[in-house]
Formats: C-alpha cells, structure tokens, sequence
C-alpha cells in the first residue's frame, strides 16, 4: 500500500510539475520537442509490455502507431471529431487488430513471431498507401480547430496536455500489469513458457492480452500525432525509426521493470532532440544504434540492471 501511494503521488506531483510548464516557458520548439520525447515514452512502455514481459520481439511498432494515426485521419475526415474522441477510436482500432494479429502469430516463437509481427507492418503500408482516403502515397492534410482552451498561449501546448496524460496513463498500465497475476504470468511465459503451460498458466490467453494492450498503447501514442504535424504520410508513420526506438528505449533502460523503458526513452528521446538541434536529424538513428551496442556490451540487462547489479554487490 505504501508504495503504491509512494508511486501515485509522485507521478502526481510530477503530472502537476510538466503541465504547468506552458505557463511558464516561451517559445514552442521546447514543446514540440517533449511531445515527442513523452510519445517515445508511451511507445516504449507499449512494447515493453509484450516484448519485455514475455520476450516476444515486435518489430511492427510503427504499424499500430500508423494505426492510431490513421484512425485519427478517418474519424476526422468524416465527423470532423475532435481529439478526445480520434485518441479513444484510434486506440481502440489499435488495441482490436492487436489482438487479431495475437491470434493468428502467438503460436509462433522467436523470429518467426518477429517476421509476422514485420510483415503486418508492411501489409498496413500497402493498404494505406493504395487507399485515396487516406491520401494514398502523397499523404493528407488534418487541420483542427486552433482555439486555446484553460489560457493556454499555443496550440501545442494542448497536443502537449494530452500526450503528459497519455503517458502518465501509460505507465499506470504498465506497472499495474507487472505487479498483478497478468505480469506474474507474462514473466513467467519469458522464463520457460513450456514449464508454465505445465503448471496450468494460460499462455496463450495472456499473450492476447499482452498484445491487446501493447497494440492499444501504441495506437494511442499515434492518435494525436496528425494534430501535431497536420500532415501524415506513409513515409512519416510507418516509420523505421519508430520500430527501432520503441525496440532500443526499454533495451538501454531495462526491459525487467516498467521503469525501464520510461528511463530508456527520457535519455534516448533527449539526446536525439538536442543532436537534431546541434548535429543533424539524420544522425538519430545513427546515436541508437551506437548507444544500443555500448549497453549490450557494458550493461546487457540495461540501466535499471546495471545500478541492481550494484545494489547487489553493496550488499554482499
């Protein structure tokens, strides 16, 4: 009870801390830069909690946030809803074809899981991109009505709003899970998922769970992206660096603990939005992949590994 108190006020406090920054900060870079850093956030937290928790590795992550994104585009264009709305719809899109993707690959294992979870990605692409709707190749256009709602001074300080609340909720999922019978029964299927099946583990049922949930996060993450950028195109949702971060953050943090992918994608979403500043933002993908060969050498169990393991040693 303690720690869960412990837990919920200080995501509280700090929920409370970032969203008063638009009150107190100038200029819109710095946002548009945290928008992105809180959706790697969601994105490495979602992936985590299959990949992590079960080590089934999905390299389809840029297909579900394409799936949020391009739900938003349809609900839009259609009703011309509005964001809280898109966010619910896109998520819920997300989480069902998750689900449908669980059922048809979780029988699979190691890479042949993998490869399925590739080629739903590039099945997404081809569909979207041969669809006039959805602007096809060239892309589609989403421009919202700009109005400030609570004072705010910008827009983005709005997308900037929503996606601190979807992160915050996305953590609250993640740690829920780890601490209750589903992640006891994830790690579990990690471990030896032939020795569960025999102790009576449901395998399969929390592998679609599993999968349902990490689809939805991940759709939810894309869900306000549109609004951002007010312009989508295959080329910027279905995108490598999108698969490979959401991969690399939970790696380099530690993918044995929901705070491993929240600290993996704080430092790794950082660096590679002030390298974009100073460098050049062709060199993202570059800094992953340096950064993802050093703690695999220096610290394979990541950052949350890495100060236990010192823990340890204190100890002893």
């Amino acid at each position: 009870m303690k720690s869960n108190f412990r837990f919920y006020m200080g995501l509280f406090l700090a929920l409370v801390a970032l969203g008063s920054l638009p009150y107190m900060l100038q200029g819109d870079y710095f946002f548009f830069a945290a928008f992105s850093v809180l959706q790697f956030v969601v994105m490495a937290t979602a992936w985590n909690i299959l990949g992590g928790n079960t080590g089934y590795v999905n390299f389809g992550a840029a297909g579900f946030f394409a799936i949020g994104a391009y739900s938003t585009v349809t609900l839009f264009k259609l009703f011309k809803a509005p964001i809280i709305l898109c966010v619910f719809f896109g998520t819920a899109n997300a989480a069902l074809i998750g689900l449908a993707m669980g059922y048809l690959t979780l029988r699979l294992q190691g890479v042949f899981f993998s490869i399925a979870t590739l080629a739903l990605q590039v099945v997404l692409m081809t569909i979207v991109v041969n669809t006039d709707f959805l602007g096809g190749a060239r892309g589609v256009y989403v421009i919202a009505d700009r109005a400030t709602i609570f004072g705010l001074p910008q827009y983005i300080h709005l997308l900037y709003w929503i996606m601190l609340l979807v992160a915050g909720f996305a953590i609250i999922v993640a740690r829920t899970i780890q601490h209750s019978n589903i992640g006891r029964g994830l790690s579990a299927i990690r471990d030896d998922e032939g020795a569960a099946e025999c102790l009576g583990v449901p395998t399969l049922k929390l592998k679609l769970v599993a999968t349902a949930i990490s689809g939805g996060l991940m759709g939810l993450a894309g869900t306000v992206f549109p609004f951002l950028i007010t312009y989508i195109d295959p080329t910027s949702t279905f995108n490598l660096s999108v698969s490979v971060n959401s991969i690399a953050m939970p790696l380099i943090g530690g993918m044995s603990s929901w705070g491993g992918p929240v600290i993996g994608a704080l430092l790794l979403g950082t660096i590679q939005q002030i390298a974009t500043v100073t460098i050049s933002s062709a060199g993202n993908l570059l800094i992953v992949g340096l950064l993802l060969v050093m703690f695999v050498i220096l610290a394979p169990n990541g950052i949350i590994g890495w100060f236990d393991g010192l823990r340890k040693k204190r100890k002893r």
